[in-house]
Formats: structure tokens, sequence, C-alpha cells
């Protein structure tokens, strides 16, 4: 409240009120969401993936194919639970989500020609070192076993890239980034993609089963999903969701284009995106943005 003096003439002088700063905005707690979340995706995909290796596998068994490609859509279901549960509680957005805009259509195509780089780099310096050659007929055949080029692509955005990044960087990620810096959110994700991925490995027919989870390629798949997930994190900082799945996709279809399953190719692949990672994250600064 001011305060009142009086001047040698008596005239009273109000007394200016002091400065007030305005207080941080409160860090909401996501436990309870991240906590519903991860709940969700995992036993919709673990359930799914356990139907599928009931049956046998998609190579022995084709009724064992609806479980399998279902399973790869639990993140985006427990993404779906929780925009729902979001709106009907009138909850804000979270600060730490990137929003989509138009403008930024063009930083995720560089980012898609970007994360397929990484893997096509990686590939031609093992061939140089000795690794396996790469070959056009490969990719044709990898194009020509799911019905043709129309197929193949769609099926590699919709398994993987539509059916996961809304979740893990669309609604974990900003949850996560509440309370963590990008690097720690990037090794939660990374290792908890790991896990996640990991009944693939018991259904026959997938790649995962061919490298073998107790196999150097196993082993080298599995740790590559930490610098995957910083990768595809650091596009969602810069462009979105949208960017996330660009890079996802483009990394994925690369690979299997390229069949990269040699422990000497993921090895050299790995090391170029962990690379790659650390400029982005060195070159990027974000702060809190209320979409």
């Amino acid at each position: 409240m001011p305060t009142s003096q009086s001047t040698s003439h008596g005239t009273p002088v109000t007394a200016p009120a002091p400065a007030t700063t305005a207080a941080p905005a409160p860090v909401r707690d996501y436990r309870a969401d991240l906590t519903l979340f991860m709940v969700i995706a995992f036993a919709v995909s673990w359930l799914c993936w356990g139907a599928a290796i009931a049956l046998g596998g998609t190579e022995t068994n084709e009724a064992a194919n609806a479980p399998y490609l279902l399973g790869a859509f639990g993140p985006l279901v427990g993404a779906l639970v929780l925009r729902i549960r979001r709106r009907r509680r009138g909850e804000p957005v979270p600060e730490h989500v990137v929003p989509f805009r138009p403008a930024l259509l063009l930083k995720a195509l560089l980012l898609l020609v970007l994360g397929s780089a990484t893997v096509l780099a990686g590939a031609l310096l093992a061939s140089r070192a000795g690794g396996p050659e790469l070959s056009l007929d490969v990719a044709k055949d990898a194009v020509k076993d799911v019905g043709g080029p129309a197929a193949f692509l769609v099926g590699m955005l919709v398994s993987g890239p539509l059916s996961e990044e809304p979740g893990w960087r669309g609604t974990a990620y900003p949850r996560l980034r509440e309370k963590l810096g990008t690097l720690q959110v990037c090794l939660v994700l990374g290792v908890t993609w790991a896990v996640w991925h990991l009944p693939l490995f018991f259904i026959d027919g997938t790649v995962q089963h061919d490298l073998g989870l107790a196999t150097p390629s196993g082993v080298l798949f599995v740790v590559s999903n930490i610098p995957m997930a910083m990768l595809v994190t650091a596009a969602y900082e810069r462009a979105g969701v949208v960017a996330s799945i660009a890079v996802h996709f483009a990394v994925n279809t690369t690979m299997i284009l390229l069949a990269v399953e040699e422990p000497k190719v993921q090895a050299m692949i790995l090391g170029i995106q962990s690379l790659t990672v650390t400029a982005l994250l060195l070159t990027h600064r974000t702060g809190r943005r209320r979409p």
C-alpha cells in the first residue's frame, strides 16, 4: 500500500509502492500422466506381441500378422488416451510441446534427409572398412516382397513413425521435459524404447528375431535405440512431431533398403548418429514455450 509523507510546505507526497517481481510459473507434476501413458503403451504392445509369439510368429502362421502389427500402436493409443483425458479435465497443453506449423515443413524435410544420410554414411564407411558391399538388388527385393513401392512406403510410414512418435515424442517428451534436461529425456526415452522393443526378438519373422538377442547384432540393435531416440528427439525440438516422424521414417526405411544386419555396419551407424546428435544438441537451445 502506498504511504504518504509531508513536504516542508505541508503538501502530502505519495511514496511509490515497492517494485514486485512476478513469481515463476510452477512446474507441473506429470508423474501420473507418464505412468498412465507407459502402462498403456507397454500393455497394448506387449499383449499383442505376446499373442503373436503364442501363435508361432509371422513366419509360420499368418494369423500372427494382425497382433504383431497392432502391437506397434501401443504408444499411439497411450497418446490418444492422455489427450482425451487432458481435454476433458480442461488442462493446458504442456509447455514443452512443439506445435505443428506449416513453416516447419522444410526443416522437417531437411531432417528427413539427415536421418537417412546417417545410415547411408555408416553403411558406406563400413563397406570401405571391409564390411558388406552395398547392393541395389537387396533394396529391390525388400520393396518387391511387400507388394511394390507404394505398399512399402506406406508400411514403413505407418508401422513405426506414425504408430510411435505421437506417443514417445509428442506425449512423453514434453512431460518429462518439465523436470529433466534434453539429454536426460533422450536417455530415459532411449532406454524405455529399447525395453519396449524386446518382445520382437521372440516373434519369428521379425528383423529382431533374425538378428537374435544374444548376438553382437542384437546387442547393437538394443543399444542403437539410445542415439536413435536422441536423433528423433532433436528433430522434435526443432520442428515438432512431423519432424520426428520424418526422421524415424528415414532411418527405418534406409536400414531396411540397405539390409543393415552386420555388426560392423551397425556400429558405424551408431557412431555417426551419436556424433550427429551431439552436434544437434549443442547447436540448439530450447526454452519453455506455451503453444
